[in-house]
């Protein structure tokens, strides 16, 4: 049996995963973290990505989150997420449609536009559409 950590992900509106876990991978701000049983405590932000979960009998869950904290400490994985959404819930068609509307908004010269509001927007599609193309390729 192999050495496991308990993991809880959670969001403001639910908790979408409690239990033991193998090893879990995040984007984190300053790229993926892989944690597992045993890593020293941590305090980091993540940005939008998949979170990647290796449950105790080796099944693997990809959540996205839409950015938060991930907190380790001896015993626990703790991953507060601003949203958090099971991978298989995500809806290509509606994050294909969000990244094209942020890269017009980016392309416009117009002042009016909020470009780090945009630039954030596109950011997230991409983030949902990795975290798709991760889910396809388990």
């Amino acid at each position: 049996m192999a050495i496991t950590v308990h993991c809880d992900i959670v969001s403001a509106e639910q908790e979408i995963f409690s239990g033991s876990v193998e090893t879990l991978v995040a984007a984190g701000s300053f790229g993926d973290l892989g944690i597992k049983p045993g890593h020293a405590p941590l305090l980091t932000p993540l940005i939008p990505g998949p979170v990647r979960v290796v449950k105790q009998n080796g099944e693997e869950e990809i959540i996205f989150v839409s950015g938060g904290f991930l907190e380790v400490q001896p015993h626990r994985i703790t991953v507060l997420a601003d949203t958090a959404i099971r991978a298989h819930d995500l809806d290509e068609a509606a994050s294909l449609e969000a990244k094209k509307h942020a890269e017009e908004l980016l392309s416009q010269q117009n002042s009016d536009i909020d470009f780090s509001r945009a630039s954030a927007e596109l950011a997230e599609a991409v983030a949902r559409l990795r975290t798709i193309s991760q889910l396809r390729h388990k």
